[in-house]
């Protein structure tokens, strides 16, 4: 079975992602970072959902950087609760979880695991990726042992999500952005755009998924309507965003992928209006090589059945 660290800032689809790679690897342990709503609270997240995917789960959950990387206890990162609700899981209430946080910081266990264990590890990174990149400022004799990074991330030449021109991973990090996606490991990357193409739940989907009526089901409609009331009313997009879970499930089974191109891509760090953007240089205007496998067309339908077919199981 592949073997992945999850990088994660849980909250709402966070957890979907997390869930299907559960069900899809084995999960070496979830490293939080600085992202969607407050720090701690991640954390719970995380735990709360390795718990509903099987209560006598154990899958450790470290505690990472808790700001980017270039105000690390500096300056607070924005947070998005307008999205995810107060505590990134829709408002949605769920008993504590019986596991705690591990002690090891998250960059110490992503260093250790990966020089354990070389070749074998891979990378979901749905976060912004300032533990990854401070991994790979602290010990770059990592970066050949690094199987493969899949990022949650980026823009492929369309609108962002949280700014004109940037998607909230990369916005909140660019810095960190750069260094992984200049670190010469092996790379995938799924848009906010590909997500809004191929990763939406509608309203038929919804309800195949009420009718459900697992655990696994309760608790996915549990955190993620929240998102679709937002989605509408911001992008008149009448569904559920499924970002993370669509990674996942691209990294889990590449015969979702129906379309995908080698592109060299680099991120802005310094603009007023575009930091946070990235570049794909779709013409090689650069005369750079490619850096990143990027997603282009994915099987919609098939994502859909992965994902209830998942929900369906945890019962």
């Amino acid at each position: 079975m592949r073997r992945v660290i999850i990088d994660s800032d849980t909250a709402g689809d966070d957890t979907t992602a997390i869930l299907m790679a559960l069900n899809h690897f084995k999960v070496e342990g979830i490293t939080i970072a600085a992202g969607n709503v407050e720090f701690n609270q991640q954390v719970e997240n995380a735990l709360v959902t390795v718990e509903t995917y099987g209560p006598k789960e154990k899958v450790p959950v470290f505690k990472g950087h808790q700001s980017p990387m270039t105000s690390l206890s500096t300056k607070a990162h924005l947070t998005v609760e307008e999205i995810q609700g107060g505590n990134g899981m829709g408002d949605a209430h769920f008993p504590k979880p019986k596991q705690s946080a591990e002690s090891e910081h998250a960059v110490d266990f992503i260093i250790r695991t990966i020089k354990e264990n070389p070749g074998e590890i891979e990378i979901i990174a749905l976060a912004p990726l300032t533990n990854l990149a401070m991994a790979i400022k602290r010990d770059p004799s990592i970066l050949p042992d690094i199987k493969h990074i899949w990022i949650m991330g980026g823009i492929n030449n369309a609108l962002g999500n949280v700014a004109a021109v940037a998607e909230y991973n990369f916005y909140v990090d660019p810095e960190a952005a750069r260094i992984v996606l200049h670190s010469g490991v092996p790379k995938t990357m799924v848009t906010w755009d590909a997500s809004l193409d191929f990763g939406v739940i509608y309203d038929e989907d919804i309800e195949v998924l009420e009718a459900l009526n697992t655990k696994g089901s309760k608790f996915f409609l549990d955190v993620n309507l929240f998102v679709k009331a937002f989605e509408f009313a911001k992008r008149s997009v009448d569904g559920i965003t499924c970002t993370d879970s669509l990674l996942a499930a691209v990294a889990a089974d590449d015969s979702l992928v129906l379309d995908a191109t080698d592109y060299y891509v680099d991120i802005e760090t310094a603009g007023n209006l575009t930091r946070g953007f990235n570049l794909v240089d779709r013409e090689n205007e650069l005369q750079q090589a490619p850096n990143i496998r990027v997603i282009e067309n994915i099987d919609s339908h098939k994502f859909k059945y992965m994902l209830k077919d998942m929900l369906a199981n945890i019962l």
